[in-house]
């Protein structure tokens, strides 16, 4: 792979890990300097990817240098306004110019890609003013809740139920986390619309998940994550950020995002809004269609879609790559099966839906 092309991939994979570990920096305990850790360890990442666009300078042009300045100072900015939320402000202000001065840059456990999704380097502080301060920290704050103690929505998706539509109200959760259900119809209503922090949807089978309502209400999400996903509908709503699409298959995906990334999927067809060349990678039988009339929100501009311009970077020829093509208008879903049917209607399993709009792909 071409090294501009593989560092930018490099590049967003780690914006999208480092914005999920500061969504997550709220539900992290305080007690024993705990959150302090994952503080650190966050403002390493974002250290490290300022040294590493620095040592690309040679092989990557200014516009891009750019724009991935500009992706780290939003980094740094979310993490200043988070820690804001959950510390005394006076102990705890973070500045672009201080990154890389609270932790050693060179220590193999401050490197989150040899510990992805890691929010704590589960290693002791070598300085007791460290200590001291997650303890007054602690006296200030208080505790939050542990995951344990959080509603535990997916056991409830997983109950039998008489209803063909499940409603979860994630009212009680920052994040919306759907994983390991099979043929299920779940509609997020606006209560969601304050779990919106971060989003994943993981081994998903035979499933209906529409988010477009919370994430249009309340606020988008900043990055989204789909994974392990077969024999499904995903109308992903509204994504400020990056959305990685991993490991799908015969599906329909519906998304609004500023960037899409799309590895090792088979038989998918995306309606999409995106700001930014789609990328596949290792994926085959992909179709493109604009997002449905529907599903659109005000602001959006139809000259900003850059839907139909995919980047495959597994097809380094000339010429139009075989693993990808656009919907024509009579193959791409009416705009009344969207209305009318993928919200469900009385007594239609979530089965007959998904046959009505062409899942499994004949």
């Amino acid at each position: 792979m071409d090294p501009k092309q593989k560092f930018y991939r490099h590049f967003q994979d780690s914006v999208a890990e480092l914005q999920e570990q500061i969504d997550e920096l709220e539900a992290v305990s305080a007690v024993a300097g705990e959150r302090q850790e994952a503080i650190d360890h966050v403002l390493a990442g974002i250290s490290k990817l300022q040294h590493e666009v620095s040592d690309a300078a040679e092989f990557t042009p200014s516009y891009d240098r750019k724009q991935y300045s500009d992706n780290i100072k939003s980094l740094s900015d979310k993490l200043n306004e988070t820690v804001a939320r959950v510390t005394p402000r006076s102990r705890f202000q973070f500045k672009r110019s201080s990154i890389g001065a609270h932790v050693d840059m060179g220590a193999p456990e401050n490197d989150p890609r040899l510990h992805p999704g890691s929010l704590s380097r589960n290693t002791q502080s070598s300085s007791g003013e460290k200590h001291q301060e997650a303890r007054e920290s602690d006296d200030t704050v208080g505790d939050l809740p542990s995951v344990a103690a959080i509603r535990d929505y997916n056991a409830e998706l997983s109950q039998p139920s008489t209803q063909f539509v499940r409603k979860p109200s994630f009212s009680m959760a920052r994040n919306i986390g759907i994983a390991n259900q099979s043929h299920l119809h779940i509609i997020l209503p606006s209560s969601a619309a304050r779990a919106t922090a971060s989003g994943s949807l993981t081994d998903l089978k035979w499933c209906i998940v529409d988010m477009s309502v919370p994430t249009a209400q309340g606020k988008p999400f900043p990055g989204l994550a789909l994974r392990n996903i077969s024999n499904s509908l995903i109308v992903a709503g509204h994504v400020n950020g990056p959305v990685h699409i991993t490991g799908v298959a015969d599906s329909i995906i519906v998304v609004t995002a500023r960037q899409v990334r799309i590895h090792e999927c088979k038989n998918v067809d995306i309606y999409l809004h995106c700001t930014s060349h789609p990328i596949i990678e290792d994926c085959t039988g992909m179709r493109f269609a604009q997002l449905p009339k529907c599903y659109s929100i005000e602001g959006e501009s139809p000259k900003e879609n850059q839907w139909d311009q995919v980047d495959d970077f597994k097809w380094l020829k000339a010429g139009q790559s075989p693993n990808w093509t656009t919907l024509s208008d009579a193959e791409a879903l009416d705009e009344a099966l969207w209305t009318n049917v993928v919200p469900g209607q009385p007594g239609v399993s979530v089965e007959e839906t998904l046959k009505k709009v062409g899942i499994p792909r004949q």
